[in-house]
């Protein structure tokens, strides 16, 4: 069997993460633009469609020995809109959108519950 023929990963489906308080994650999410697709503030289980992909919340025990942390790298069509939806919603970025020298331009943004979001897009290649 040829590496062409071998199966692959081509892309995520869903991300799932735990959190401490599932109406505090649902109204951060929504903030950033999120629609609930599934459960929601009250439940123990939530799932946002985005595109082709889920992000799911399911409720967790958070305790010191045990902390919740998780990352996501989402690609979006304006990384320097969504930075200004995140601020207009009262929202703390890490940091103002930038270029990276791996050719992707971000920001990155902690949920309630220290989930790092990595919103990014690629630049465009210079030749």
């Amino acid at each position: 069997m040829s590496d062409r023929d071998k199966p692959r990963i081509e892309s995520i489906s869903a991300v799932t993460l735990f959190v401490a308080d599932m109406a505090r994650a649902v109204s951060f999410y929504e903030a950033l633009g999120f629609d609930p697709l599934y459960g929601g503030s009250e439940a123990s289980f939530t799932s946002f469609r985005f595109g082709d992909n889920y992000l799911n919340l399911t409720l967790g025990d958070r305790s010191p020995s045990a902390p919740l942390w998780g990352r996501i790298i989402l690609h979006v069509s304006d990384v320097d809109g969504l930075h200004r939806r995140a601020l207009d919603a009262g929202l703390e970025p890490q940091f103002a959108p930038r270029d990276a020298a791996w050719g992707e331009r971000y920001f990155h943004l902690t949920d309630p519950d220290g989930h790092e979001l990595s919103f990014a897009r690629p630049l465009p290649r210079r030749e």
